[in-house]
């Protein structure tokens, strides 16, 4: 049984784009190319019942987080894509994933970690990101975690695996606690800023 990418954004508080960028990145599996009703409804069950990420765990009163979105081939020194997706391995997700983002770099390294979300859901996170690199100069400013680890990243959200393997036991258990649930933020750039109190705000990207 399918639903509509607009009955799915319904059931899931988003936007029918947001679907279909969730959708892109390949981590909802059972999903058809072609016609209206397209979203598995047992994926759509399993969506609505993913938990909120309890944020009061990290040891952090904020966390940055990271909204990807489906990845786009760049012509970039070390790297040959960005965004996230689950066609792309292990070392080309951490180098799609960990820049150049106009941000405030001490604020995103000051919680230890950095989520990525796609439409909400924890798909992977970062972290080791006290050493950054700047390219360009005031609000024009991006940034780079040169240095930051893939802790964790999923295949499937509807059943969510740490598909890496983390030697630090500190990256295991952020991704642990963080990896398939469900974490709104909003921001009108890639990266987001959220505090670690409980929130029951919502927002369709």
């Amino acid at each position: 049984m399918f639903v509509t990418t607009g009955q799915a954004g319904s059931a899931l508080g988003c936007s029918i784009p947001t679907v279909k960028k969730l959708i892109g990145t390949g981590v909802v599996p059972g999903v058809r190319d072609a016609g209206r009703q397209v979203f598995p409804f047992s994926a759509l069950q399993a969506l609505q019942q993913r938990p909120a990420a309890d944020l009061t765990a990290v040891g952090a009163g904020e966390v940055a987080v990271l909204r990807a979105d489906t990845p786009a081939r760049v012509d970039e020194p070390g790297r040959e894509w960005i965004g996230f997706g689950t066609m792309l391995s292990a070392a080309q997700l951490l180098a799609g994933l960990n820049g150049w983002w106009r941000c405030d770099p001490a604020r995103v390294a000051a919680a230890g970690v950095l989520p990525v979300t796609v439409a909400h859901f924890v798909v992977a996170v970062l972290t080791n990101l006290d050493d950054y690199d700047a390219q360009g100069e005031g609000r024009d400013a991006r940034f780079r975690f040169a240095k930051a680890r893939l802790a964790g990243y999923v295949t499937d959200l509807t059943a969510p695996v740490n598909a890496a393997d983390p030697e630090d036991p500190q990256d295991a258990r952020l991704a642990g606690l963080l990896l398939g649930t469900r974490l709104v933020s909003v921001s009108g750039g890639p990266i987001a800023y959220v505090t670690t109190n409980p929130t029951t705000d919502t927002e369709g990207e």
